[in-house]
């Protein structure tokens, strides 16, 4: 029997993520970056929705374009601005809370 560290299936997307990042606390802070990215890109997109609102009349609404906002609902985009981030939070009548939590390390059921 070798060394090797044998692995259960799964189809855990927590569990498989931890695999790939392992100690690796640069994966592990890339991860989180990406999660946060798609976080926002996901929140704007259903407060949209739950307005009511298309790309366009959202854009009118902020004083930008439906590219914009589109890019803004992307979960690639690194781009979030906090004056966006209001812009688009009076348009829909919220507003933005910033929240510093401790650090999450990947964890599984």
């Amino acid at each position: 029997m070798s060394n090797q560290k044998i692995h259960k299936r799964t189809s855990d997307a927590l569990v498989l993520l931890e695999r790939l990042t392992g100690k690796d606390q640069k994966m592990a802070d890339l991860l989180e970056q990406e999660r946060a990215n798609l976080d926002i890109a996901q929140k704007i997109y259903q407060l949209r929705i739950k307005a009511g609102l298309s790309q366009i009349e959202l854009a009118r609404k902020v004083g930008t374009t439906q590219s914009v906002i589109s890019r803004l609902e992307d979960a690639d985009y690194e781009g979030h601005s906090l004056a966006m981030l209001r812009r688009i939070a009076a348009a829909l009548k919220k507003r933005v809370e910033i929240r510093f939590l401790p650090a999450r390390r990947l964890q599984h059921a």
